[in-house]
């Protein structure tokens, strides 16, 4: 993918064979005015951050794209949004997809992982926020009015919408799609109970083997989580097999890369909040 000249040069752009027209960027924590604690490309309007600010950091991204970014109210469900050019911003979904050129599907972390998606003949692209409750499903959720249908997390909700819009089953898009998952906390930082872990194994048994036991810590189990992997086993799944970016590696680790990357796990807590990045994807 050819560098836009428009990007500040410490934003991440994918590494992967997208077609012709088709762009993707993933913004660090840099190129903004927000002061700290999100200093300074912060993308979040929910975090403590000045409203001015933020507005400043988006008009920024929308120029630097050249194309308009839809932010969503991402609430670690399955739900999947359909953008058009008449798209609101903070419309309650935690995916989007559009067949519109000009029109960016942008996907807000800092922690979580942002799974972008692009088909190699169809002009159709998604983008999805995959926290581990988002990406379990099974009816869990940290909203209590969102109900999870068993085994369907966001990314397989995602997938089957984009298999719609393409207009092919589910196994002929996937032979034809690309997906790129985003910097997110890495598999030695994100600590999580034996619930999370069981949550993942019951649909997939797989997924015990992406757990790493800690010391034991009566009179709960805790475990290093890969999240990145976990994504990457439901795609496989979904027989989605051409996957780029994070390998759960520790360049892509949103908690240890302080300087690039704003982290919830780290940052917030104690009356502090910190910043958000956004991946986006669109069609020229």
């Amino acid at each position: 993918m050819p560098v836009n000249p428009n990007l500040p040069s410490d934003w991440l752009t994918p590494k992967w064979p997208a077609p012709v027209g088709v762009r993707a960027v993933f913004t660090t924590r840099q190129g903004g005015v927000s002061l700290p604690p999100c200093d300074s490309m912060n993308l979040g309007d929910h975090v403590g951050d000045s409203a001015a600010a933020v507005a400043t950091n988006r008009l920024t991204l929308q120029h630097a794209l050249a194309c308009k970014p839809i932010f969503l109210r991402q609430v670690h469900g399955t739900d999947v949004l359909e953008l058009d050019h008449d798209s609101a911003d903070a419309q309650t979904a935690d995916a989007c997809l559009t067949r519109q050129h000009g029109l960016a599907c942008t996907i807000m972390v800092a922690d979580c992982l942002p799974v972008l998606f692009a088909h190699l003949d169809q002009p159709v692209v998604a983008a999805a926020h995959a926290g581990w409750r988002g990406l379990a499903g099974r009816g869990i959720s940290a909203h209590a009015d969102l109900t999870l249908n068993a085994g369907d997390g966001v990314l397989e909700s995602t997938f089957r919408r984009f298999s719609a819009m393409v207009g092919q089953s589910m196994g002929e898009t996937a032979g034809r799609t690309i997906a790129w998952l985003g910097p997110c906390i890495g598999p030695t930082a994100f600590e999580v109970g034996a619930e999370v872990k069981a949550a993942f194994e019951a649909v997939h048994p797989a997924a015990g083997a992406l757990f790493v036991a800690l010391p034991a810590q009566p009179p709960t189990a805790k475990y290093w989580a890969d999240l990145p992997g976990l994504a990457r086993l439901r795609l496989d799944a979904l027989g989605v097999t051409q996957i780029f970016g994070n390998d759960g590696s520790a360049d892509w680790c949103t908690v240890s890369r302080r300087s690039q990357f704003f982290s919830h796990r780290r940052d917030a807590g104690g009356g502090r909040s910190t910043g958000r990045m956004a991946a986006c994807i669109w069609q020229d």
